[in-house]
């Protein structure tokens, strides 16, 4: 599979873009476990044009993340195409545009999947992107507005038509948000449809190397993307891999060893901005970490953990769980 210049392996694996919790910390652990390709936070074309600080900083990557693609979305075609060249000053190896975000302060106001109900400037802001840039230009979007609404098919083809590189599908509508379950029959229309030629990238409902290896067999995408999943569990990756690769799974990924790896998540946090905002960024990764099913009476440890405000205080009930592990 390649986007643009950038050559992947067989049946590659791409984090998902997702708003504070593809920091610069979580996308380095993730590519150490096998993501073939990890996505920033989103980014407002808006605030990057008005030079909003922490808008700014979203554009930070390292070498050691590559390939890694910066995501942006608004509504309006003149702030996408700056907020595009600006991004393409720190050379991401691709710019994504978000046609799919189904939050309210997102689509409620035309961005995002809002951007489903416009398609006229859905693709004028494609075209114009794709024009203004030389790094290649990809899109994430969903199957429609709701299930009365589902445009996938051809809007892959006008979206191609723009001179975009890649598709991603969520296999949902944005009536839907997060809820139901991801449908992936639209999106293996679109890729067995004999007029797309670009790479398309299948998205939802990935919680697990089966489910992954059974989105690669039954639909024939050339990648999958993770997004939720990889919640307080950045090892999915190497899961994942190793089924699709024909290995057996790695036993030196105890709890202990997961634990120690969340651990190292919170102080990258804490390192890299400061102790009460390193672990407001980590804490929604251990509060939804699944190593903790099967420990009794976890609810009152997991409110703990998100009122913690102190890494003292946070370690010592994780060291607590290390000596309590699961049954």
């Amino acid at each position: 599979m390649q986007i643009g210049p950038i050559t992947f392996g067989k049946q590659p694996i791409f984090l998902a873009p997702m708003e504070d919790v593809t920091d610069i910390g979580f996308r380095l652990l993730c590519k150490r476990f096998g993501a073939s390709m990890v996505y920033t936070e989103f980014v407002s074309a808006e605030a990057l044009v008005r030079s909003i600080k922490s808008t700014v900083d979203k554009l930070t990557i390292r070498d050691e993340e590559r390939p890694v693609g910066i995501q942006i979305y608004g509504r309006d075609v003149e702030a996408m195409v700056e907020a595009a060249r600006i991004v393409e000053e720190v050379k991401p190896d691709l710019i994504d545009l978000n046609f799919g975000c189904p939050v309210k302060k997102v689509a409620g106001k035309g961005a995002g999947a809002g951007m489903l109900r416009n398609i006229p400037l859905l693709l004028d802001i494609t075209r114009e992107v794709v024009k203004a840039v030389k790094v290649p230009v990809t899109v994430k979007t969903r199957l429609g507005w709701d299930c009365n609404n589902i445009i996938i098919g051809d809007l892959a083809e006008q979206l191609q038509d723009c001179g975009i590189s890649a598709l991603t599908i969520h296999g949902r509508t944005r009536s839907q948000m997060y809820t139901g379950q991801a449908n992936w029959a639209p999106i293996a229309e679109v890729k067995h449809n004999p007029r797309i030629h670009i790479p398309i990238i299948g998205n939802g409902d990935i919680t697990s190397p089966e489910e992954a290896k059974r989105a690669f067999e039954e639909t024939g995408v050339d990648a999958v993307m993770v997004g939720r999943a990889t919640f307080g569990r950045p090892w999915i990756f190497r899961e994942i891999r190793r089924l699709l690769d024909g290995e057996e799974p790695d036993t030196s990924m105890d709890f202990g060893w997961k634990l120690s790896v969340l651990e190292e998540q919170l102080r990258i946090n804490i390192e890299r901005i400061d102790e009460y905002r390193g672990i407001l960024h980590t804490r929604r990764h251990l509060a939804a970490s699944p190593i903790f099913k099967g420990i009794p009476n976890f609810r009152q440890t997991r409110i703990a953990i998100l009122r913690a405000e102190r890494y003292d205080d946070l370690m010592a009930i994780l060291e607590n769980l290390r000596e309590n592990p699961p049954v």
